[in-house]
């Protein structure tokens, strides 16, 4: 009690306010000293409105009866204002919170092509049980083309306001190229040849040299897409003389083929950017 008053002088407060502080923390221990005092008015937005946000924001505009095919801030928030089924007022950037809160962020349109393919659920399920069973037995053919030589634009690190510049030529003066990739699950390994054109013969050639990556003769599977030159009588007949299961991907489904993960940094970091002077250099 007596050094109350001495307290107070030190901290320069209220001896009453320093009575206060010590008893709350004989009360309540070091929490007295993080009271968490919360400021400004109290909380507007209940949660069943901030649902109500959520799913306007994830609804086209079109189907509420707006005649305009996204929202802004602005709009989404002047159609809870007057327009909602459940009026609410807020302002933009109180809107722009919650919904990063609720990870709903601006994007670009994509477009999608659902597969026809009757079979379609039995082909993915085969190559999602081959891959996950036998990993190091499973491997992935297709081509990644065309292949041209001409300056490609591309991304890099470069001095400021200084990047690397590319002659503007545009002419294929060499013809067109075709990389028939294989790709080794098991292994994560890219391997391939540069060829003029896609043909059945090209494509047998790659599966062999996919066959001859396990020696031993206990069957392999291989993942391709369902294209006429992959699936010829004779890529067939020797595939079933050499225990190689085909897994077809379903039509419009080629994002099932694993070699399709691997051809996005080979365009990244061996096409874009590049100059390479001939086919031979390219290939290398």
């Amino acid at each position: 009690g007596n050094t109350v008053p001495a307290i107070a002088r030190l901290v320069q407060a209220d001896e009453d306010t320093i009575r206060q502080v010590i008893h709350r923390f004989n009360e309540m221990g070091m929490a007295s000293l993080d009271p968490q005092w919360a400021g400004g008015r109290p909380r507007q937005i209940t949660s069943d409105e901030e649902q109500l946000i959520v799913e306007t924001a994830n609804t086209r505009p079109e189907a509420l009866g707006r005649p305009f095919t996204r929202w802004s801030i602005r709009k989404l928030a002047d159609h809870l204002r007057l327009h909602a089924t459940r009026r609410i007022r807020i302002g933009r950037e109180r809107l722009r919170q919650i919904l990063h809160r609720h990870r709903i962020t601006f994007q670009r349109t994509k477009t999608w092509k659902e597969s026809t393919d009757p079979d379609r659920d039995a082909k993915l399920a085969r190559i999602e049980y081959v891959s996950s069973q036998f990993p190091q037995r499973v491997f992935a053919f297709d081509e990644f083309g065309p292949l041209v030589i001409r300056p490609q634009a591309g991304a890099g690190w470069a001095p400021a306001g200084h990047p690397h510049r590319l002659p503007a030529n545009y002419h294929k003066l060499q013809g067109v190229r075709q990389f028939h990739g294989c790709y080794s699950v098991g292994d994560d390994q890219l391997w391939g040849v540069v060829r003029r054109r896609k043909s059945a013969a090209n494509t047998l050639a790659a599966l062999k040299s996919i066959r001859a990556a396990r020696p031993d003769g206990a069957p392999i599977y291989i993942i391709l897409d369902n294209l006429s030159a992959h699936k010829g009588h004779k890529i067939r007949t020797w595939a079933a003389r050499n225990k190689v299961e085909l897994c077809f991907t379903p039509t419009y489904a080629s994002w099932a083929n694993p070699i399709e993960a691997q051809f996005g940094p080979l365009r990244t970091f061996v096409i874009a950017g590049s100059n390479h002077p001939n086919h031979p250099a390219l290939a290398r």
